[in-house]
């Protein structure tokens, strides 16, 4: 039986609802995680989760104050096959519509002031990771091929602007990042996906487009109103997709 690891994203604590308790966070070297990691064996599953959400079970953390190398340190604990990151994102290409996935495969980072390696200390022996592609190649396959046996119409490729948050953009960053080749924007993918890599575990993301990039949706439409529509649905279509994992 394979043991797959979830982080889950804004909109992803309702896949996992009925597995989710009280329990306490994990402590690590690094402080606690965002909270408790909880396994679950959904019926008929050869594959067994353990899921932790990213911005806490209430979803009071932030983007740039999660503390993702607790996180990943804790999911190492858990010896799982891969990782997969479930990401709510900005649309900035015009497939990138809304309720559309999209399994990146590049990222540029545009973060700052965030504990981004484990090599961190005078003690620490810097690792110098080979990130030419953030994503593993097996996983994000997986996943691009269960989408469209599931029809669901993936992105299957892409790059992902990571933002530091928690504001969203103006519409003239979103048109530099266009400029410098940004498929989809978030928050939340690094330093995760490094971190990841430096523990060795295989890491792919899974994101859902949620709304229109600033400055790309139509005229009035709020960015709000946009992923209040487009959540739920997005959602459901991930649900399926781990299913079928």
């Amino acid at each position: 039986m394979k043991t797959i690891a979830i982080i889950g994203g804004t909109g992803a604590g309702a896949l996992f609802a009925a597995a989710q308790s009280a329990g306490s966070p994990c402590e690590t070297p690094f402080g606690p995680t965002s909270g408790p990691i909880e396994v679950c064996e959904p019926d008929g599953a050869r594959s067994t989760f353990c899921y932790l959400a990213r911005h806490g079970v209430d979803g009071s953390i932030p983007p740039h104050a999660v503390n993702y190398r607790a996180n990943v340190w804790a999911l190492q604990a858990q010896r799982p096959d891969f990782v997969i990151a479930i990401n709510a994102v900005g649309g900035i290409t015009a497939d990138a519509t809304p309720g559309r996935l999209c399994v990146p495969d590049q990222l540029i980072d545009y973060t700052w002031g965030r504990a981004h390696t484990f090599s961190a200390g005078l003690d620490a022996r810097p690792q110098h990771i080979e990130f030419t592609a953030p994503f593993d190649a097996g996983v994000r396959a997986r996943l691009v091929d269960c989408a469209r046996d599931l029809d669901l119409n993936p992105m299957p490729n892409g790059t992902y602007g990571v933002t530091q948050g928690p504001r969203l953009e103006t519409a003239a960053e979103i048109d530099r990042l266009d400029r410098d080749g940004c498929t989809i924007v978030g928050m939340t993918a690094m330093p995760e996906a490094a971190l990841a890599r430096e523990l060795g575990l295989p890491y792919a993301c899974c994101a859902v487009v949620v709304n229109r990039a600033a400055g790309r949706g139509d005229p009035g439409d709020s960015i709000h109103a946009q992923v209040q529509r487009a959540l739920d649905g997005g959602m459901e279509q991930v649900g399926r997709l781990l299913r079928a994992l």
